[in-house]
């Protein structure tokens, strides 16, 4: 068999071609996501935190409208109306509008507002909701705990 051709074995291929890259893709989706959650995540536990503090200085500041009527007949009592406004005028100095209410003689507020992502905008999540409520009371007089 002079003028014999080797014989060539086929291997068996399978046919993984892309595999490869479909994972780095998914897991690379994965890691943009963890890390918008991490980053626009703790933007808004911040924004949270902020608007948590706004809401108890303007519930605060609107306690402190005391009627003077009242205060002249020797009460404490808020003025409503201007317990209202003090507080939604302190909300908008600090730069996140909301509502007061005042409700027997408890000043209730509540900021609502959204964040901007920077990473969950990707993926289409352009801003995340942020809310905070808070209560003040006026209270007169120094109180003391029983000796």
């Amino acid at each position: 068999m002079p003028n014999a051709r080797p014989v060539r074995r086929r291997m068996n291929v399978r046919d993984d071609d892309g595999a490869i890259a479909a994972f780095v893709v998914l897991v690379m989706v994965a890691l943009l996501a963890l890390l918008g959650l991490v980053v626009d995540g703790g933007t808004v536990l911040t924004a949270r935190q902020a608007a948590s503090a706004e809401a108890e200085q303007a519930a605060r500041a609107g306690a402190g409208a005391l009627s003077v009527d009242a205060l002249r007949a020797g009460q404490i009592q808020i003025d409503g109306p201007a317990a209202v406004a003090t507080a939604e005028q302190f909300m908008i100095t600090a730069g996140h509008p909301g509502t007061a209410v005042v409700v027997g003689g408890v000043v209730t507020v509540r900021i609502d507002y959204q964040v901007p992502t920077a990473i969950l905008g990707l993926i289409g999540f352009d801003r995340l909701d942020v809310s905070a409520a808070a209560a003040a009371v006026n209270v007169g007089g120094v109180t003391r705990g029983s000796p």
